[in-house]
Formats: structure tokens, C-alpha cells, sequence
């Protein structure tokens, strides 16, 4: 009896435990359900997505330097490679002002020798070079074998700022625009490889930039009145880049555009896609051991007074 007693409590509790299983299963398929029973009219519009969170996450100064420090490995390979197969390199960087150029060349040539990583910002032309052929101050410093030269603004002053304040006559820029793709391809028929660059910054992010330079010690010979002449005639200077690249972004010397309101990753893509425009290999290298240093020999260091540089930072 009570054996029995027993077995039909245990039936209770299976079947207890089976009801409630049953019902959330029902619960759960009834909701969409339910959902997808009400008309489009029923429903709430969706919420407009937070920018803040869709957009990017800032990335850290520690990934960053992570990450640069890698390619800065790779940028030591391709400076061997070069000067092993005497390779020419010509890197042109052009883009608006406060686009962050300056900041991707320095990242480029942080870590490498300035022998062949060669970096080219001509000034303003003098008297007797704005008498030459137009293209003639440049080609002084076009590379040699086994040199990457890296131009901070070229040839394509023409195109942007003299076109748009008016340095030259509307004939000229567009004589030059006719004739740069055909000076290009003879300085790839001649062995250079050309790599041209056009940084693009946002209005919001250029107008940022530019103020954080008016009060900053360290940024304020950057601002020059040039760069208040290009915030202020933005449209002026889109229609010229437009115009630039309908006639120069050519099959054999194209343009390679890179968005630089976020600096960091700017950079680090800019020497990835660098890298991966130059083929290259990592040259073998013997094992280094530094040599023992030679016995003093009767030496004794000088009791001539030297002229100490004052410690004030310790």
C-alpha cells in the first residue's frame, strides 16, 4: 500500500513538471506570434539608431602603437628591399588642409633611415622658378635607386590652391591638367613607381583642427593664412579636387583616398595599403654579435673642462 502511495506521487510530480514546460513553450511561441499578427499600422515606428554607439570606437593609444609598431617592422623590410633592388619610389600626398598629411608621413618615417625615406616639402616657388617649365622644381628631387621620396603637397599645387585663389591663369591649370597624365607615365616608363595619396577630412572635423591650432604654442605655425583661405572657400576647393581627379586619376597613376577625421586608423591604413602597393621580401640577415671592445691601453679620460649642459630635469 504504500508502495503504491509512493508511485502515485511521483506521477504527480512528472506530470506537475511536463504542465509548466508545456506552458512556457506556449508562452514563448506566442509572442512572436502575436507580433507578427499586428498590422504595420499597429506598430511603433523604430527608434532612430544612437550614432554613438553605430559609430567606431575610438581606437586606444596603446592598439594604436600596437599596431604601428608592427608596420613599422614591415616599413624596415620594404627599406632594405629598396635599396637591395634599387627600387624608385615616389608617394605623393595631397588633400585639404588640417587633413592630418603631415601626420601620416611622420608616422611613415618615424622609425626608418632618412637616406631613403626621403621627405620633399618645397615652399613657396621663387622669382626665377616660376620663370621655369612648371614641372621643373620638382624633378630635382625625384628619387633616385634605391630611395622612397615622399612629397608633402607636389605638383598638384596647380590643380588646388593655385587654381583656387587665383596664382595662375584658368589656361594654365588646365593645360597642366592635360599634361600631368602624360608626365606621369614617363616617370613610370622610366622606372619610378608613383603612389598618390588625397587625404579627405570632414567640414566638423577640418573646423575642429584648425581651432584647437589657434591657442596651442606647439600647433600654431601651422596656421598660416592659407589655411583660413581654404576653410573659408571649401566648395571652391571641392569642385578643383573634383576636376583634379576626373583628369589625373588615370589606370597607370591613379588616386588613392583616404578618410582622416579619425587620425589613428588614417595612418595605420595608409602604410598598410603603402605596403601592399610595393611588393617586397625580408632579406635574409647573418646573426649579429657585437665585437669585444678594444683594451684602453694606457688611456685615461681628458682633464680638459667640459661644458655641461645643465641638468634640469631629473
Amino acid at each position: 500500500m504504500t508502495q503504491a502511495k509512493s508511485d502515485k506521487k511521483k506521477a504527480k510530480r512528472k506530470e506537475k513538471t511536463r504542465n509548466k514546460h508545456q506552458e512556457k513553450a506556449t508562452h514563448e511561441t506566442k509572442v512572436p506570434q502575436q507580433a507578427a499578427a499586428q498590422s504595420p499600422d499597429d506598430r511603433s515606428a523604430p527608434e532612430p539608431p544612437d550614432t554613438a554607439q553605430t559609430a567606431p570606437a575610438k581606437l586606444s593609444r596603446k592598439d594604436y602603437e600596437r599596431e604601428l609598431a608592427k608596420l613599422h617592422v614591415e616599413l624596415v623590410k620594404l627599406q632594405e628591399w629598396v635599396r637591395h633592388k634599387g627600387l624608385k619610389v615616389c608617394v605623393v600626398f595631397e588633400g585639404r588642409d588640417g587633413a592630418g598629411k603631415g601626420g601620416v608621413i611622420k608616422a611613415i618615417t618615424e622609425r626608418v633611415s632618412p637616406r631613403v625615406f626621403q621627405v620633399v616639402a618645397l615652399p613657396t616657388p621663387t622669382e626665377r622658378e616660376k620663370t621655369q617649365m612648371y614641372y621643373q622644381r620638382y624633378v630635382p628631387h625625384f628619387p633616385a635607386a634605391g630611395e622612397i621620396v615622399l612629397f608633402d603637397r607636389s605638383w598638384y599645387n596647380r590643380a588646388g590652391v593655385e587654381r583656387v585663389m587665383g596664382f595662375c591663369p584658368e589656361e594654365e591649370v588646365e593645360h597642366f591638367l592635360k599634361m600631368t597624365p602624360m608626365v606621369e607615365h614617363a616617370m613610370i616608363d622610366s622606372g619610378i613607381l608613383l603612389i598618390k595619396y588625397w587625404l579627405e577630412v570632414s567640414q566638423e572635423e577640418q573646423q575642429r583642427r584648425l581651432e584647437a591650432r589657434i591657442n596651442d604654442g606647439r600647433k600654431i605655425w601651422k596656421l598660416s593664412p592659407m589655411d583660413l583661405e581654404s576653410y573659408q572657400r571649401w566648395y571652391d576647393y571641392s569642385r578643383a579636387r573634383d576636376a583634379m581627379f576626373e583628369a589625373t586619376d588615370t589606370e597607370v597613376a591613379p588616386w588613392f583616398v583616404a578618410h582622416s577625421d579619425d587620425k589613428r586608423r588614417a595612418r595605420l591604413n595608409v602604410i598598410r595599403h603603402l605596403l601592399s602597393k610595393i611588393p617586397y621580401k625580408e632579406l635574409p640577415r647573418k646573426p649579429i654579435e657585437l665585437p669585444k671592445r678594444n683594451k684602453p691601453q694606457g688611456y685615461q679620460e681628458t682633464e680638459h673642462p667640459l661644458r655641461l649642459v645643465p641638468a634640469h630635469y631629473h
